[in-house]
């Protein structure tokens, strides 16, 4: 078993891909970051950090970092392969600001992480993969659906920040970039019921789909079926656009939003958990990485 870590994001994808496609709800927000990646890659301003841990050429997990954000991790064949990613990890004296993955390969990592370098963890979001292929017939609120412009701008921003505010990220610079890449590339809709009511997003394409996020009504908006509508409209609109699938990630705490998509017509996937490490000094031993059976030298540069 070895770990090969990759420095040109289209021959990590390449190499990658097949394997996350054999779950591609599930690894719904892998694909559609590596997708990003390989196509626009100066929108990350931090060099990634991408791996995949193999066995006679079999891929056993994948992982990638965007930093200043969590890992990412996917499925695992193989329990060890974790272990594996974790002493790479800690050979490079990465310090993890948390991981996100499906609830089992995320408890098993951050026990492995812990267990190496003395940190504690917390719980952070619970949620839950959905995937839609048909959109249900529902009676839509009063209004009508229409493509945010920059006209917009100043509204959705405000309202994004409220929606970062609500899972824990209150940086305002996210705020503004999430709107206006969402309005550079004209994925950004309302619902508009004399005042715009409602907003959802779309992003990160996969192979056969694509993600629906940015979801957001104000308080004072809510129980009105605009959330609903926009959503399902939106929904509607990238499946008439030739997408096979739509995904979208729910808060497990948020009874009434898996409801509502339920009832537009997603269905559960699996359940993904992430995880903040609490910040400690860790100490380093230049020995460690050749104890987990790890190749960290055999990465493909670009």
């Amino acid at each position: 078993m070895k770990l090969n870590r990759f420095s040109c994001a289209s021959q990590y994808y390449s190499r990658v891909k097949d394997y996350l496609l054999q779950r591609e709800a599930e690894h719904n927000l892998m694909l559609g970051i590596c997708e990003t990646l390989t196509r626009f890659p100066k929108r990350f301003t931090h060099t990634p950090y991408l791996a995949a841990v193999e066995e006679d050429d079999t891929i056993l997990a994948v992982a990638f970092r965007t930093p200043p954000h969590k890992l990412a991790i996917s499925r695992s064949v193989h329990p060890q392969a974790l272990q594996v990613l974790v002493e790479d990890l800690y050979s490079q004296s990465e310090h993890l600001p948390g991981v996100m993955g499906p609830e089992p390969e995320a408890k098993t990592f951050v026990e492995a992480w812990q267990a190496v370098t003395g940190q504690s963890y917390r719980m952070g979001r619970q949620e839950r993969i959905y995937q839609l292929e048909l959109v249900k017939p529902i009676s839509l609120a009063s209004g009508q659906f229409r493509r945010a412009t920059m006209d917009d701008r100043s509204l959705l921003i405000g309202w994004c920040q409220a929606l970062l505010e609500a899972i824990g990220d209150e940086a305002k610079q996210d705020a503004e970039r999430l709107v206006d890449g969402h309005l550079i590339d004209h994925a950004l809709y309302l619902w508009q019921d004399n005042v715009t009511v409602s907003m959802a997003g779309c992003s990160r394409r996969t192979p056969n789909g694509i993600s629906i996020n940015m979801v957001f009504t104000p308080p004072e908006y809510r129980k009105k079926g605009y959330a609903t509508s926009c959503v399902a409209s939106l929904s509607q609109t990238l499946l008439d656009s030739g997408h096979k699938y739509c995904f979208l990630f729910t808060d497990l705490n948020n009874p009434t939003s898996n409801q509502i998509y339920q009832d537009i017509g997603y269905q559960p996937v699996c359940d993904v958990n992430d995880y903040w490490f609490k910040p400690t000094t860790v100490t380093h031993s230049p020995n460690r990485a050749k104890q987990g059976g790890v190749s960290g030298g055999r990465g493909l540069s670009g």
